[in-house]
């Protein structure tokens, strides 16, 4: 909503500052004409263009009130310019002449339309100043000065004073207004995004104040049934609302609130994991070799849930009772943004036939669940001891890009 009202203001803008260059050179070149001929006494070329220019762009601006497209009247009167200013120029001096400052003007409000038209305008100027110069060194019998003697220093002071005024009085004050509704509108515009910071924030804290809760009642629950596999389940539980809560929390406490740094996630989580299962004082080693990556949000969560279900069976089931046991977890990105998660255990491991199909694991199942859900793939490694996976996937696209 800001981003089109600035697009609105900017257009108003540009519309302000054309029509009113446009009324300002035709009144001034209607003035120029009569001062052309009643008190200059030139009477040959110069003051019947400004009396056709002056005359064309009047029409060219009432008509803008119809076509309403300002690209169109900008470069009517553009062309009008160049070619207007181009024939004065070459009947009152050539190179010499001080009405050449005016094709600088062109090339002003070309770049304050667009970069594009200021770059065409600027390369035309300069064609048309060097044919200008040309023009002063190989004698053209068909152009010459028809400014009187008595009259060049009051032209060349009218054409300086109109060049002057049209560059500071009109563009100047006009970009100077623009500048500071930009600047306002830019300060708004910080304003808001701190605010929607804020507010997503605040949103991520709630969120991970409202799954710490849920694992608080997951902890009650578990305590008040003596059903050991029961309780088991609610613990598991608990421990994949953790892992979602500590991508809020991360979220919440960082400055970046689209992506979470995942090594130091990763690290945190395993570590919970340890001491949630084998208790405080363990002879559990971790292996985590994962580069500064951040990962949004959409692919931090299920990959967080995914390393939590692989981690928590190699605890339970891998590396059993108070046995020493290591854990290893790799992260590694190519070239084609592709990651590659090397993650096991050396503990007891389990048969080859047995898959997430035929188990009744709701571990082993979610594991493969959620690499659908990373749109990726996962392989065994059965060339190393323990249970050992191969994923690859690719970072998920957050739903605000998506629907962009």
């Amino acid at each position: 909503m800001i981003q089109n009202q600035q697009l609105e203001d900017r257009l108003k803008d540009k519309v302000r500052l054309v029509i009113k260059v446009n009324y300002f050179s035709s009144v001034f070149s209607l003035v120029f004409c009569c001062i052309c001929f009643f008190i200059l006494d030139i009477t040959k070329v110069i003051p019947y263009v400004f009396l056709t220019f002056g005359v064309l762009n009047l029409i060219n601006t009432i008509v803008y009130n119809y076509h309403r497209s300002l690209t169109l009247t900008y470069n009517i009167v553009s062309i009008m310019t160049l070619t207007g200013a181009s024939i004065i120029t070459l009947y009152s001096g050539g190179i010499n002449s001080p009405f050449i400052f005016v094709l600088a003007l062109i090339v002003v409000a070309g770049y304050v339309s667009t970069k594009a038209y200021g770059t065409l305008y600027l390369n035309l100027n300069l064609l048309i100043i060097i044919l200008i110069y040309s023009q002063s060194i190989v004698d053209f019998s068909f152009v010459s000065n028809v400014i009187p003697e008595k009259s060049k220093n009051i032209f060349a002071l009218i054409s300086v004073l109109f060049s002057v005024y049209l560059l500071g009085g009109v563009f100047g004050k006009n970009l100077l207004h623009a500048h500071h509704n930009l600047y306002k509108t830019k300060n708004e515009l910080e304003e808001k995004i701190k605010e929607k910071e804020t507010l997503i924030k605040e949103v991520h804290h709630r969120v991970k104040n409202n799954l710490q809760t849920i694992s608080s009642l997951l902890s009650l629950q578990s305590r008040s049934t003596t059903d050991k596999e029961v309780r088991n389940l609610l613990k598991s539980s608990q421990n994949r609302v953790i892992s979602m809560a500590m991508v809020h929390e991360m979220l919440y406490m960082r400055e970046d609130l689209s992506k979470i740094e995942y090594k130091s996630y990763v690290q945190e989580l395993a570590e919970y994991l340890v001491r949630s299962v084998k208790g405080t004082s363990s002879n559990i080693t971790l292996d985590i070799d994962i580069p500064e990556v951040k990962l949004n949000i959409d692919t931090a969560i299920p990959l967080g849930l995914l390393i939590n279900e692989t981690v928590t069976n190699a605890l339970k089931y891998g590396i059993i009772d108070e046995n020493k046991g290591k854990i290893g977890i790799k992260l590694r990105q190519d070239e084609a943004n592709e990651f590659l998660l090397n993650i096991g255990d050396d503990g007891i491991g389990f048969s080859e036939t047995i898959t997430y199909k035929n188990s009744k694991s709701l571990g082993l199942k979610l594991i493969h669940n959620l690499v659908r859900q990373l749109q990726g793939s996962i392989l065994r490694d059965f060339s190393k001891n323990g249970t050992h996976y191969i994923i690859k996937f690719k970072e998920v696209r957050d739903q605000i890009s998506s629907v962009a």
